[in-house]
């Protein structure tokens, strides 16, 4: 399931109508910045996990009390889901600058004004945070993390390996005495397509 995909699922098909319309924004326009953004924001952190932040996103995505953004959407577009929106963007993406990068860039393409993105993205963020935590409770999650089981080293295996593999459409069982990554890696880029939005990715982001 892609994170679009996921975000259909919110409300019953009316959750980004919801955020939209508590963040003042024309549900159109809405509909288009996260087709835009939601594969980005997946192929930030599926990035941010292939290059050794694999626990980083991991504990951005944990905390149950999160699943609320996604199962009540206009929460997500309150002060505080927006924060919390803003620190997984600013984690996976590498800084605040980065993320503004992002939001000037999904402005300028979708043809809207940037503060209406510097709203849109965090609360966005916070929803998918919230169905990713919906999808993979903690305890899912902590079975992931580094060191939770099996060799989470360097080089070529362990958990770090399984992700490399994964990425370039390998072996996707994760061998034996590694945490089931799959659900997570599925979610963040379904397609192993990545987003309209790499280039600006290869840009922005600190490796």
């Amino acid at each position: 399931m892609s994170l679009m995909a996921l975000l259909r699922e919110a409300q019953s098909g009316g959750g980004l109508g919801e955020l939209a319309e508590r963040l003042g924004m024309d549900r159109g326009q809405a509909d288009g910045l996260a087709e835009m953004l939601a594969p980005a924001i997946g192929s930030a952190a599926r990035r941010r996990a292939e290059a050794g932040g694999l626990e980083t996103v991991i504990g951005q995505l944990m905390g149950e009390r999160q699943a609320g953004y996604f199962e009540a959407p206009a929460r997500a577009a309150e002060p505080e889901g927006r924060a919390t929106g803003e620190r997984f963007l600013d984690e996976v993406l590498g800084s605040r600058e980065a993320r503004g990068q992002l939001a000037d860039e999904a402005a300028r393409r979708a043809g809207v004004e940037r503060s209406a993105v510097d709203t849109f993205l965090p609360a966005l963020a916070a929803m998918l945070q919230g169905g990713m935590q919906r999808q993979m409770p903690d305890d899912t999650l902590r079975g992931m993390a580094p060191g939770a089981a099996g060799d989470a080293g360097g080089g070529g295996g362990g958990l770090l390996g399984m992700v490399t593999g994964m990425f370039s459409g390998g072996d996707r069982s994760g061998g034996s005495g590694s945490g089931d990554l799959s659900p997570l890696l599925s979610l963040l880029d379904a397609d192993r397509d990545g987003s309209v939005l790499d280039d600006v990715l290869d840009m922005v982001m600190r490796r």
